[in-house]
């Protein structure tokens, strides 16, 4: 069941209603019930894994927090990870693994056919639901909270369908809290959320699956294509999936706050960034933090007795992020390229300070170095839209080498004209974490902002249900 899709529309409306006519115990199990059925929706027999995982850490949770021992701790937290992490990576990574060995021994010359590969489905969203039941696991194992005694809350803390397959990846601290309150329906959080939701829908109806018709034609036939149709297709990559992406994350936010929940930021207007610290500090969030908090900082982080061991950690962090991407080499190496770009701040003495706050917002000054870090994150775009590595760089070869236009080529200058849209109401806005926050504009141009959106929604979305990009990861 998509978003954009008029199935969710009605879904959504009938659990909205039915919703706030229980009280918070009915709520959470009303709860539970709409997000199987949500998630069933694709195929119900993935919702024994989401199950499987639910009753893991419910329990292992209550083992870790039970024990003083630091050792047994340590086993059952260990037990969780193992348990997690090996139902992800049988569905997520078995093939690829099973055809890298393979590709390794038959270049030495040795036979393997022996190793064969599995018709396995990848589930929806099992990346996501997965980090988030290992967080809580991780945060009882850390002290910083304690284990729930409900089940049902519990239970709807790890398939709470707004954002079960593409998250914000949510932290226990922050969201299973929420389902052991009363929630008290109120209309202005309601309104900021219809709000946030007509922006998502905007920026993944009318930006990204528009864009994505020429990022699919260029991607798809790159021996054919000039090296000026593929930069304009990459920088339309760029957008696609940033407006695919956080198109998805404000829905889930916005259909949240319908139902009393707060979901944390996801995206913070990453293209405006000064650097490529402070671009992982605006996109994808919670994955960011996530990766920050339970693998560089247990490695040592940035305090470690040499900048070369930063380095790795940095290196490892961001590796090991590229594969949470998918089973490809290509997602590898993006994760890769992005911590070979941190080696400037590594190994400056102003490295600490290249981060910058998510409430200092970039001003007209720093235009160039905004520039200059998002032809660094094109670049990284490339590798991680293309079929291959070595594809990845033969677009940057005639990137870099082919700058003929065809009399006859298309430039596409009113895609371009709808992403320097997306920017202009993006920097006006950067002070505001939800985009369509226009509550200090009169009544009649909100009304006219609101309508015109929903005007280009219905006419360039000509109801293209197409899947959310993050969906596959």
């Amino acid at each position: 069941m998509l978003f954009n899709s008029i199935e969710f529309v009605i879904f959504f409306i009938l659990v909205f209603f039915i919703y706030w006519k229980l009280n918070r115990k009915k709520q959470n199990i009303f709860i539970i019930i709409c997000s199987y059925i949500f998630y069933g929706w694709w195929d119900w027999r993935f919702l024994t894994l989401i199950f499987i995982s639910t009753i893991v850490d419910f329990f292992l949770g209550k083992k870790i927090y039970q024990n003083d021992s630091v050792k047994v701790r340590r086993i059952y937290l260990t037990l969780s990870v193992l348990i997690n992490i090996g139902i992800l990576g049988f569905f997520k990574y078995f093939n690829f693994f099973v055809s890298s060995f393979q590709e390794i021994f038959y270049s030495l010359g040795v036979s393997v056919d022996s190793l064969t590969t599995l018709n396995v489905i990848l589930p929806v969203g099992i990346s996501f639901y997965t980090f988030q039941t290992l967080s809580y696991s991780i945060e009882i194992y850390q002290k910083k909270i304690s284990p729930t005694k409900s089940f049902t809350e519990f239970m709807a803390f790890v398939s709470f369908f707004p954002q079960l397959v593409a998250g914000p990846i949510e932290r226990a601290s922050a969201l299973l809290s929420q389902f052991a309150k009363e929630r008290i329906f109120e209309i202005h959080k309601a309104i900021d959320g219809c709000r946030q939701i007509l922006w998502g829908l905007f920026k993944k109806i009318v930006i990204a699956d528009t864009l994505a018709l020429i990022v699919n034609n260029v991607y798809g036939g790159v021996n054919e294509a000039s090296g000026v149709q593929l930069l304009i297709a990459t920088i339309f990559f760029a957008f696609q999936i940033y407006c695919d992406f956080s198109g998805y994350s404000d829905i889930a936010i916005g259909t949240s706050r319908l139902l009393g929940i707060k979901l944390s930021r996801n995206f913070a207007y990453p293209y405006f960034s000064r650097n490529i610290a402070e671009f992982w500090r605006r996109w994808h969030i919670s994955l960011s933090t996530w990766f920050r908090d339970y693998i560089f900082i247990p490695l040592g982080g940035n305090h470690v007795s040499n900048n070369y061991k930063y380095l790795f950690n940095i290196l490892i962090t961001f590796i090991l992020s590229g594969l949470w991407h998918g089973a490809n080499w290509t997602f590898i190496f993006w994760g890769f390229l992005h911590g070979l770009y941190y080696v400037p701040y590594i190994f400056s003495t102003k490295s600490k300070k290249a981060y910058k706050s998510l409430d200092e917002p970039a001003n007209l000054k720093n235009i160039p170095k905004i520039f200059v870090t998002f032809l660094f994150v094109l670049i990284g775009w490339v590798f991680f839209r293309a079929d291959s590595i070595g594809q990845g760089f033969i677009i940057i070869g005639k990137i870099f080498s082919d700058f003929s236009i065809n009399a006859t080529e298309n430039l596409h200058l009113d895609k371009f004209l709808i992403i320097v849209f997306l920017l202009v109401v993006e920097w006006f806005q950067r002070k505001y974490s939800n985009t369509l926050d226009i509550s200090r504009f009169n009544l009649i141009v909100r009304r006219i902002i609101y309508i015109v959106l929903i005007i280009l929604i219905i006419l360039l979305g000509k109801f293209n249900y197409t899947p959310f990009i993050y969906f596959q990861f």
